[in-house]
């Protein structure tokens, strides 16, 4: 695919399903009227939870912000010291800020007046924040949620989810990616919500204004409103743009990983090693014994209900199935009792690593690796490890190759995610 095109030439313009938060309630200081800034123009608005069932959150402030229950009418000017930190608390009776009672109840929200100048639990963030009372009437835990423009959102995941000093392209085609899941995610786990996106790696990371810098500023604000899309001519449609750190030089189809309807964008690709200057290209060995892999399924497995919480301990573990290019995608374990369990590489790999403990820390950078089952032997050796991460979609250290090389971030983009077209949305 050769490079130099431009979005203009071919970008079009799409209605995209979005969610936005529009404060209509006038806000006052000391009922004076007031109002924060405002995003730009049309630009959407992502909730992100920052904290979940909370008990308490300190404050820290720059300039004085306002803030307003759900059942009051106008907002009040927060009046305190620059210089010093205010715990807020949910009590029976409503909220407390530094132990003064905010008038009303329900959701409290703080809206800065000026951008970052509110930081909560040390950190400071763009847009305003939402104090969600969770776990019933009587319950005294909010989730802390950042309600903030896509844009303003994307510089504070790109500064964590590149390294800094990496290529200017690479950086404009993680901020279209990124844009793209989180406008995506936002459609679809927002329905239901409070929020839209986690703050860590279930979703993206983000740091926040502290952890933005020159380079992640510049790629939000240089393809605002370009995104991904998929579908029939006319009738195209955002997708959920997955990415990682390193495929190991093979990419797996999110059908495979995730067990998500195919689509031709998040297929399988082989990138002939593109990667191979990550640090995680190659890792291995990494050796679990029998008994912990069986405690670490059982565990996963009790959490989806499946009747394979009861299987005896872990004989042995086989590739039950492989992808095209040869790449592991989905395993079988067999127990002492001959009790067969098939799993998908990324089930394995995620009951592996999310059921490690301080006794038991070994965890696998991907499932994309050999297994040997020796005889007699009390553990099971994962070796000719590749990668970091799940695999899907975007590589990131192919997309830095790539830069490296020359190309454009538009056509870093498109050979990430075949058939796919760049549109702008807002």
């Amino acid at each position: 695919m050769g490079s130099g095109r431009r979005i203009g030439r071919w970008a079009t313009l799409v209605a995209v399903a979005m969610v936005f938060i529009v404060v209509a309630a006038p806000l006052s200081c000391a009922r004076r009227p007031h109002q924060p800034a405002a995003p730009p123009p049309n630009t959407p608005i992502v909730r992100v939870r920052l904290h979940a069932a909370q008990e308490k959150a300190t404050l820290r402030v720059t300039a004085l912000p306002t803030v307003k229950t759900d059942s009051e009418m106008t907002s009040l000017r927060l009046n305190m010291a620059f210089d010093s930190d205010a715990s807020v608390v949910l009590m029976q009776d409503g909220w407390q800020i530094s132990g003064v009672r905010v008038p009303g109840k329900g959701e409290l929200t703080i809206w800065p007046s000026e951008a970052a100048s509110v930081s909560v639990n040390g950190k400071p963030y763009r847009g305003k924040f939402r104090f969600v009372p969770v776990g019933g009437a009587n319950s005294t835990t909010f989730d802390i949620v950042n309600d903030v423009d896509i844009d303003s959102y994307l510089k504070g995941v790109l500064a964590r989810e590149l390294l800094r000093n990496w290529n200017e392209e690479t950086y404009r085609a993680q901020a279209i990616v990124a844009r793209t899941y989180a406008l995506y995610e936002s459609r679809r786990r927002g329905r239901d919500n409070h929020w839209d996106l986690f703050a860590d790696q279930r979703s993206q990371v983000y740091g926040g204004y502290a952890d933005e810098t020159a380079r992640s500023r510049l790629a939000a604000d240089e393809t605002s409103g370009i995104v991904l899309t998929y579908g029939q001519p006319g009738q195209e449609r955002i997708f959920k743009t997955y990415f990682s750190a390193c495929c190991g030089g093979i990419t797996q189809s999110a059908a495979d990983a995730f067990g998500e309807p195919y689509i031709v964008p998040l297929s399988d690709q082989n990138l002939q090693g593109l990667c191979s200057q990550a640090p995680r290209y190659n890792w291995g060995p990494v050796e679990i014994s029998k008994v912990d892999l069986t405690r670490r399924l059982r565990a996963y497995i009790a959490k989806r209900e499946r009747r394979e919480v009861n299987m005896a301990t872990i004989a042995k573990l086989d590739i039950q199935s492989l992808n095209r290019f040869n790449r592991p995608i989905r395993f079988i374990a067999t127990d002492a009792n001959d009790g067969r369990y098939s799993l998908s590489g990324e089930e394995l790999r995620n009951a592996v690593n999310g059921n490690a403990n301080e006794q038991n820390p070994q965890k696998l950078n991907s499932s994309f690796f050999k297994v040997i089952n020796e005889p007699g032997a009390e553990t099971i050796k994962f070796v000719e490890g590749h990668g970091h991460g799940h695999g899907v979609g975007l590589c990131q250290y192919c997309s830095e190759a790539r830069a490296d090389a020359g190309m454009r971030h538009e056509d870093i983009i498109l050979s990430a995610f075949p058939r796919a077209k760049l549109v702008r949305a807002y």
